[in-house]
């Protein structure tokens, strides 16, 4: 079978009870030929360097990326040994994948609000520390460093991907990253102006848009799955979102904001202490499905394993270079892989790397 590295899946999605889930998930992911596995981070049993380590040791072939971690939770030295071990455990099938985080846990956190421009700094240490070069008396956006080197014998190239939202992040994402990762439910008209967005500022950059690959994230929830499972990954997913900074998807979509109010007004959310899809029961999930319009969810993979596979193929005609398939595991996701590999266009995607922004 040819491996498909067009798409990738996230590990351990939602909330696992234990990491050791993942083992399973990644052998299941090779088996049906997906190309790469992403990690998110979250900080509990989800610590994403842990993770990582993991999946480069019980994979061959996936390609492996963080999506993501934040550049400021660790120092930049972790940071690049932690890229670096994972570039020489997997063979280069790695790609440190950044993000802002969520502005409201950084808050809570004592952790200042990222800038672009810290990024973008990071980033600049980060390939330079790679090449093996010794950066003395750093101080920038990013930070004051006297010293910053793992010595000169390193002289590596390892991709890196940033999770990208507005225009400033999709900016960045184009002139300096190898990769982007979209967020889950943009509609169509969302996902082809920031596939563009990438691409013109990679462009304007002087670099090769072809070489920046963008991954729609897409929610993919078939309908062979329980209807309470199906109900805690759509609106329980949704609704975290909106928990966690409803405002950006909503203006991102151009969504009409009155029922983001209404959502935040209702007193089961108000008194809601944690994520709605990790914590919620399925009644509570029912009301909270009655704040959400429809359109808002519409933006997915779901329903029959066929109309999944078509809608996911629907993706690459927006100008996506990769599909993650949200929400599901691969066991979840089988059928409809199965489905997808029946309509897969022969020859289009074999000149993609298994390192998801390679």
């Amino acid at each position: 079978m040819t491996r498909m590295n067009e798409l990738g899946f996230y590990t351990l999605a939602g909330a696992p009870d234990t990491p050791r889930d993942l083992i399973e998930e990644v052998r299941q992911g090779e088996e049906l030929d997906l190309g790469s596995v992403f990690i998110s981070e979250r900080f509990n049993i989800k610590e994403a360097a842990t993770l990582c380590g993991a999946v480069g040791a019980v994979s061959t072939d996936l390609g492996i990326a963080t999506a993501a971690t934040n550049h400021n939770t660790r120092h930049p030295m972790v940071t690049a040994a932690f890229a670096m071990t994972m570039h020489k455990l997997t063979g280069g099938r790695f790609s440190l994948g950044l993000g802002r985080g969520i502005a409201p846990l950084m808050s809570i956190l004592g952790l200042s609000q990222v800038k672009t421009a810290e990024i973008e700094d990071f980033v600049g240490l980060m390939r330079r520390i790679w090449r093996g070069e010794v950066v003395m008396g750093h101080d920038g956006p990013a930070g004051k460093y006297p010293l910053l080197t793992m010595g000169p014998e390193y002289s590596e190239h390892i991709p890196m991907t940033l999770t990208a939202f507005g225009p400033r992040s999709l900016a960045l994402g184009g002139r300096a990253f190898d990769a982007v990762v979209l967020h889950t439910y943009f509609t169509d008209e969302t996902t082809e102006r920031c596939v563009r967005a990438v691409k013109q500022a990679a462009e304007e950059a002087g670099r090769d848009p072809a070489k920046v690959r963008v991954w729609s994230c897409f929610a993919t929830i078939g309908d062979h799955l329980p209807a309470d499972v199906r109900l805690r990954k759509t609106v329980g997913r949704m609704a975290t979102y909106l928990q966690a900074y409803g405002d950006l998807i909503v203006k991102t979509n151009g969504w009409n904001p009155e029922p983001l109010g209404r959502f935040r007004d209702d007193d089961l959310v108000k008194g809601f202490r944690s994520a709605l899809d990790a914590n919620a029961t399925t009644e509570q999930l029912e009301h909270v499905a009655t704040l959400i319009p429809e359109e808002w969810l519409a933006p997915a993979a779901t329903g029959s394993a066929e109309q999944c596979a078509e809608k996911i193929s629907g993706q690459f005609d927006l100008g996506c270079d990769g599909v993650i398939l949200h929400g599901a595991s691969p066991a979840e996701l089988a059928p409809i892989v199965q489905e997808y590999r029946k309509r897969r266009p022969a020859g289009r995607f074999d000149h993609l790397a298994a390192n998801p922004a390679g």
